[in-house]
């Protein structure tokens, strides 16, 4: 029982070191929030004086609420559908026979492989000489309605694959047809699931620096990380409003984590069971 113990207080330790570590450079950005201007370049673990003030100056400058208004014109949307055609896409692959579905699923998989930038130019070349929707959010939208990305689609089918056929069997003798059986079935079986795939989403777009930078060239429709960067460029010295800003740029991000964690863990949990 000692023995037990003993090993139970050292994994805490170390998870709690762990945990230090990883929480660090938050921390350091919060506490830069907080300074004066020379005491940012010190090595202090906490300020001198806790300047709140900062965050009110911050946000003369950083237009914090056009930016978040912004940034969920795109998040919205690109949660709704992305997390829409992702669970249509994965049930299809997990449940539908049809001809080349081993091929389809196959390049859905082999698309992860390829990094942003391999892309980058061809779709903005179609998105803006086709279609010219060059300074507008749909760029950043409408590729979302496409499936909702390769990883989600995989992440959703190998959940549908969990549940047991005999589930849509059993609905089909009573006469359910194929979108009643998902609706009404497959949907709930696996919210956890659809809820990490929405949070990814969210989390993607709110970071999703690059294409924001490409598609939107009016400052009236920066996104939050394209306003942070503005900031950064015309503020960048004074390292204690950069900073209150940042913090500002990722407590919606935080918000949303705190909210979706029991989701994130029901989907790890669940991924490792089987029927």
């Amino acid at each position: 029982m000692n023995q037990k113990s003993a090993f139970t207080t050292l994994r805490l330790i170390i998870i709690t070191i762990l945990a230090a570590l990883v929480l660090f450079p938050i921390w350091w950005i919060i506490r830069s929030s907080l300074m004066t201007g020379p005491e940012v370049g010190t090595m202090a673990l906490f300020p001198s004086r806790w300047l709140f003030s900062n965050y009110a100056e911050a946000m003369v400058h950083f237009d914090y609420f056009l930016y978040l208004r912004n940034t969920l014109i795109i998040a919205v949307p690109a949660v709704i559908f992305g997390t829409s055609t992702a669970v249509m896409s994965g049930y299809a692959f997990a449940r539908l026979r049809f001809r080349g579905k081993k091929f389809l699923f196959g390049l859905c998989i082999a698309s992860m492989l390829l990094p942003p930038m391999v892309t980058l130019i061809p779709l903005y070349i179609v998105w803006t000489q086709y279609f010219g929707l060059i300074n507008t959010f749909w760029p950043l939208i409408l590729p979302w309605m496409c499936g909702g990305g390769a990883f989600n689609i995989f992440l959703i089918r190998q959940f549908i694959l969990t549940i047991p056929k005999e589930l849509d069997e059993a609905a089909m003798i009573d006469g359910a047809g194929r979108i009643r059986i998902l609706v009404q079935i497959i949907v709930p079986s696996i919210k956890p699931a659809i809820m990490v795939v929405a949070i990814f989403i969210f989390l993607t777009v709110w970071n999703d620096i690059l294409h924001q930078t490409v598609y939107l060239l009016d400052d009236n429709l920066a996104t939050m990380a394209l306003g942070l960067r503005i900031f950064r460029g015309s503020y960048g010295t004074v390292w204690q409003l950069a900073m209150a800003a940042t913090v500002l740029s990722i407590i919606p991000g935080i918000l949303v984590y705190i909210f979706g964690q029991k989701y994130l863990i029901e989907g790890v949990v669940m991924s490792g069971m089987k029927n």
